[in-house]
């Protein structure tokens, strides 16, 4: 096994849409993170205004556009409740799966945060949705962003499919009405861990990847099945330079085999210690004192990015969150398990006490429930 140095790429850069998986849950996280870099990294830096908010795609990802959504009247005022969606890139023919479901929490003072995760196998009720023709059933969560991107005669639309995945997040967790929208993808992810030039963070312990080769080339499947072949990148302990490829595929890696004896809750605080760490660097002095990389972290992230703002643009909600630090996000891990039909697997339910979260968070009593169930803090 060839250990491959964290921050040294290779000689040849794979391409970034190459064997785009389903896992990239990270992707949307850096929506969170984007909040961060448009309010702290643009106040005093006016004139990137409009370059940033010309990049930035957008979209009627609530549906309400056409019915006449009002023009901003006031400031934006707490607390606040944005949802955040990672997709695949796939075929414009394809519907589109949401690969990773999170909802960011902002109490009144917008200066801290709640940030969680909806299981993209979560087994739910998904409403009929006429603009598709979808007469509504059970499915996993993730399944709602294709029925409702149904267009007749047309490619799949992706700002359609993200209303109606909207609309069963809202029945899941009782939230009344998004704040916020954002849909971003893997390309945008690896582009902006780039434009930053890699991001240093500190690895807990030495994961070694399942997917890629020391110089990021993918490695090839066994002959016959049974997982992959060829020299594996390694992630040594302690603190280390990644590159994009090299951060996702770190991020990916949920197999005790590769260093990551708790699975998925292994990978989901590797995750989140990846976007504290990636925050941390995007308001450092590294990047906003240097204008040239400043303009190409946020010309990266708003090229990745569809927002939908309800009446507000990006930089009116960065603005608004001026005050968030990456320090004051608090990672949230809602406990679950598995849903069985006569042992056939349908997915994923919540326990019951993510029921009692959901309402202390409608009735802003997060800190108390907190401190009543301190396993739902993820401590990174």
């Amino acid at each position: 096994m060839i250990v491959g140095k964290a921050g040294k790429g290779g000689k040849k850069k794979p391409s970034v849409w190459a064997g785009v998986p389903r896992w990239a849950q990270v992707c949307t996280v850096f929506g969170a993170v984007l909040m961060f870099v448009s309010g702290a990294a643009l106040v005093g830096v006016e004139a990137l205004f409009a370059r940033y908010e010309g990049a930035v795609g957008k979209a009627d990802l609530f549906g309400d556009q056409a019915a006449g959504a009002s023009e901003r009247t006031s400031d934006i005022k707490g607390p606040l409740n944005i949802l955040l969606v990672g997709i695949d890139p796939r075929k414009e023919e394809q519907p589109p799966l949401a690969d990773s479901i999170m909802v960011l929490h902002v109490p009144e003072g917008l200066d801290r945060a709640f940030l969680f995760s909806m299981p993209r196998d979560l087994y739910v009720d998904i409403p009929a949705f006429d603009k598709a023709g979808y007469p509504g059933g059970r499915g996993k969560l993730n399944a709602a962003m294709a029925h409702g991107s149904r267009v007749q005669g047309e490619n799949p639309s992706v700002a359609q499919g993200f209303e109606l995945l909207g609309k069963t997040v809202q029945s899941v967790t009782g939230i009344p009405r998004f704040d916020a929208g954002a849909i971003i993808n893997f390309g945008g992810f690896v582009k902006i861990v780039d434009a930053m030039g890699g991001v240093t963070m500190d690895i807990e312990r030495e994961v070694r990847s399942r997917h890629r080769q020391p110089d990021g080339t993918h490695r090839e499947l066994r002959a016959g099945g049974g997982g992959y072949v060829g020299e594996q990148a390694v992630y040594p302990k302690g603190e280390q330079l990644l590159e994009g490829w090299q951060a996702l595929d770190y991020v990916r890696q949920r197999y005790e085999e590769n260093g990551v004896p708790d699975g998925d809750y292994g990978r989901q605080r590797h995750q989140q210690q990846f976007v504290k760490a990636m925050a941390t660097q995007a308001i450092s002095a590294d990047v906003v004192s240097n204008p040239l990389k400043l303009d190409r972290v946020l010309r990266a992230a708003g090229e990745s990015l569809v927002f939908n703002g309800r009446g507000h643009s990006v930089v009116d909600f960065g603005l608004a969150l001026k005050d968030l630090r990456p320090a004051s996000i608090q990672m949230i891990k809602l406990p679950g398990g598995e849903v069985k039909d006569g042992g056939t697997y349908l997915g994923e339910r919540f326990k019951s006490a993510v029921w009692d979260f959901f309402q202390a968070l409608r009735d802003e009593q997060l800190d108390a429930f907190l401190l009543e169930h301190p396993d739902f803090q993820n401590k990174i």
